[in-house]
């Protein structure tokens, strides 16, 4: 069957020509382009194409209803990819340099894998004139399929955050969950995402201005990949320009992976002044403020905040403006006036600390019930964090409190007009019309889901409620949390490619109300936050279904199966890992080159032992050293506010909608374990490509932007498994100066008087 076809040369022509038209200072740079623009540049009405100009640029309008989709490669090569990065995905995050292995690289290989079974499968139909009728082999292999295949994917991409729990209880407190809790746990927390996705459809995916923006990054790369184009001379067609792009990222990453490491992060102001605590503090990217630090790897770039090809340019000066003030502003202020004791830590550490600068002894103050020892923390003192681990949590705060007034004020209306009239006709772009031909997914189908996942997860935090600590209430407060917060932040995400997170507010909550239990608080923690954050990862997909027009209760059958088949991988190969490597996660007692250190399980557990062991209400309470950071709850909530009355006040200035506070604010919210270098290097690629080349080389973008991304993505990440599987299995390394990852090793010290700290000089 034919794939998808691609636009009229006649269309391509014509928008070209308008591109060329433009001036210089119209620029697409915020998420929406009104439709009354679109058809005053002779862009016609809405429904020729969607209003927004990168998904216009992108997309494919057309559509064939009769491509087989359930087919039986698409069941193979589907579950087999949903289970191979499920594993690697989890096999490499408890590793010191966590990759993640995104639904690019499946995307990428199964395409000769399904050419192959098209030209070797017999096409014999089976059931021949039963309802049921099928075929192995129905004819090439088309893109509707390899959309379904991605899908499965998708779903083994990224990490199972309730995996952090188990990780935490096991390695970290030394305490006992058993496997069948676990997997109770991890299913639970990954499907319950599909109520709250279901219910917000309307919101978050039928609307043109809710695009997705990292949903462009593979609609390009499924066009190259398909679509048949001519070469131009001396030019390159998008699947060359791929496949060239595809083996010099593939060849590349052999470097900062293996061979110099030192890529990752050139602090070269730490070689300028090697015996300056001050000096490194300055200039280390991955223990310090990053100041001239550079990463010359896609994977420091990318692996926090996804890559900066994808992200608007809008959102982009949003992250890099929040980011500056906070760690070029706050930070510093904080820690050379001395703030909370700040020089007593590194400045930049999410470590635990007494008020000598001491590691904290959390075992300590853990009594044999598992809940917190008051007398032992008043013997051992209070905990103190370091200066940049404070102040992000208070952006934390204030990150959250703007996202709702934001919404509130700059959606408000919009969410009112669909909540009365779900769509109307003059709403639709051609994407969602062309949608409506297929049979769409009753909502009672999510409900009932939702439902029932409920109930089990209620019966098993009451039944288990030994190991997991989590009463009745808190599995509804959590999710009645991500009910209400599933829909701004999605807005938030859907628009910029940024997502602030729940992960603190529900921490904090939990930490009030039940307080010197750290399960019940990571469990809370993952039923409030993670169920929202599946939840956008479903619309994700069913926006991606959208684009490339898959039947809606086919999206809805591959989402389902790959989440099962996913948390089953998950939770094993976790389980596996931490059964057969000796120490795993223990810093203290691995070899000094061993790469199980879990960087991201350590911060996840910093994290229980602040919110649930100890409360905040000893960290940020009336109790606590920290309690100013709630000021920034206030700030939060009156920074859109100004935003908006400057926007009534100024109403001809558009730049002013440009400013979206939320993003601005949640700039530094991966931090840590992002690191500065981390920052520093997406804001640079982001600006050259957002600004620099979508402003002056905008068919270049149009071309080849996503296309880049995706070949930066999946040849670093084949490189990256064959370099394991090839020299990490069997522990080959290279010990040079080119492989000591950033060389700044008193970016960590303390510079009050008095602080004596191992491997670092004492001020006197």
């Amino acid at each position: 069957m034919a794939s998808s076809p691609p636009p009229p040369r006649r269309e391509e022509e014509e928008e070209r020509r308008r591109h060329d038209d433009r001036d210089d200072d119209d620029q697409i740079t915020s998420p929406l382009l009104p439709a009354e623009a679109s058809s005053s540049r002779g862009g016609g009405s809405p429904e020729e194409n969607s209003p927004i100009e990168q998904v216009a640029l992108t997309v494919p309008v057309g559509d064939d209803p009769d491509t087989p989709v359930l087919t039986f490669r698409m069941w193979v090569l589907g579950t087999a990819s949903c289970a191979l990065l499920s594993f690697l995905n989890q096999f490499f995050w408890y590793r010191k340099e966590p990759l993640t292995i995104t639904a690019i690289s499946a995307q990428i290989a199964v395409v000769p894998l399904g050419r192959l079974m098209a030209a070797a499968l017999p096409d014999r139909a089976f059931l021949r004139g039963t309802r049921w009728e099928f075929s192995l082999n129905p004819g090439p292999f088309n893109v509707k399929e390899h959309v379904l295949i991605t899908i499965f994917a998708n779903s083994g991409a990224g990490t199972v955050y309730a995996i952090h729990v188990i990780t935490a209880v096991r390695v970290f407190y030394g305490k006992h969950i058993t496997f069948f809790v676990s997997l109770l746990v991890v299913l639970t927390t990954q499907v319950l995402g599909f109520g709250w996705a279901g219910i917000f459809r309307r919101y978050l995916v039928e609307p043109a201005a809710m695009w997705w923006p990292s949903n462009l990054v593979q609609v390009s790369l499924f066009r190259a990949l398909h679509e048949k184009e001519g070469r131009v001379k001396g030019g390159l067609t998008r699947n060359q320009f791929f496949l060239v792009a595809f083996i010099c990222s593939f060849a590349y990453y052999i470097f900062p992976g293996y061979l110099f490491q030192m890529l990752t992060s050139l602090s070269w102001v730490c070689w300028v002044f090697p015996n300056s605590v001050f000096a490194q503090q300055l200039g280390s990217g991955l223990r310090g403020l990053g100041i001239g630090a550079i990463g010359l790897d896609w994977s420091t770039v990318s692996s926090y905040l996804g890559s900066p090809l994808a992200s608007p340019w809008f959102a982009t000066a949003n992250v890099a403006a929040g980011f500056f003030f906070v760690m070029y502003i706050v930070t510093p202020i904080a820690y050379w006036f001395n703030f909370y004791k700040a020089k007593n830590f590194p400045i930049f550490s999410d470590g635990l600390f007494t008020a000598t600068g001491q590691k904290y002894n959390i075992s300590s103050i853990v009594d044999s019930h598992f809940h917190f020892d008051t007398k032992a923390y008043e013997k051992n003192g209070p905990l103190y964090l370091s200066t940049f681990f404070a102040v992000t949590y208070g952006v934390g705060f204030a990150s959250l409190t703007a996202t709702i007034v934001h919404v509130f004020l700059f959606h408000g209306s919009e969410i009112l007009q669909l909540s009365k009239s779900a769509f109307q006709d003059k709403k639709m772009d051609i994407h969602t019309k062309l949608m409506r031909r297929y049979k769409q997914v009753p909502e009672w189908w999510f409900i009932c889901i939702l439902i029932a996942n409920i109930a089990v997860t209620i019966f098993a935090c009451e039944y288990y409620i030994e190991q997991l600590q989590l009463p009745w209430w808190g599995v509804l407060l959590a999710c009645a949390i991500a009910f209400f917060f599933t829909l701004p932040i999605g807005i938030i995400t859907a628009t910029t490619n940024q997502t602030p997170g729940l992960n603190i507010i529900t921490e904090y909550i939990m930490g009030y109300l039940y307080p010197g239990r750290p399960v019940a608080n990571m469990c809370f923690k993952v039923y409030g936050y993670i169920s929202m954050s599946q939840a956008l990862t479903f619309l994700q997909d069913f926006k991606l279904g959208h684009y490339m027009k898959i039947p809606p209760r086919t999206m809805f059958m591959a989402q389902v199966v790959g989440t099962l088949i996913a948390a089953f991988v998950y939770i094993g190969t976790a389980w596996w890992l931490m059964d057969t490597v000796p120490y795993i996660c223990n810093t203290e007692l691995l070899p000094p080159d061993s790469p199980w250190t879990c960087p991201g399980d350590h911060v996840f557990y910093d994290a229980s032992v602040i919110w649930g062991l100890i409360s905040p209400r000893r960290i940020f309470g009336d109790l606590g050293t920290y309690s100013a950071v709630n000021w920034f709850f206030l700030g939060g909530a009156i920074a859109p506010l100004l935003v908006w009355l400057a926007h009534r006040a100024f109403p001809g200035q558009s730049w002013i909608l440009l400013i979206n506070m939320p993003v601005l604010i949640g700039a530094t919210g991966q931090m840590p374990p992002a690191t500065a270098v981390n920052y520093t290097t997406w804001i640079l690629v982001g600006f050259l490509s957002g600004y620099v080349v979508y402003r002056y080389r905008r068919d270049w973008w149009e071309r080849h932007n996503y296309l880049l991304s995706g070949a930066l993505d999946a040849g670093l990440a084949f490189m990256a498994v064959l370099i394991y599987l090839c020299l990490g299995l069997e522990n080959i390394s290279l010990n040079w100066w080119g492989n000591n990852l950033d060389g700044c090793p008193l970016a960590s010290c303390p510079t009050a008087k008095g602080i004596a700290v191992d491997g670092c000089p004492l001020y006197t």
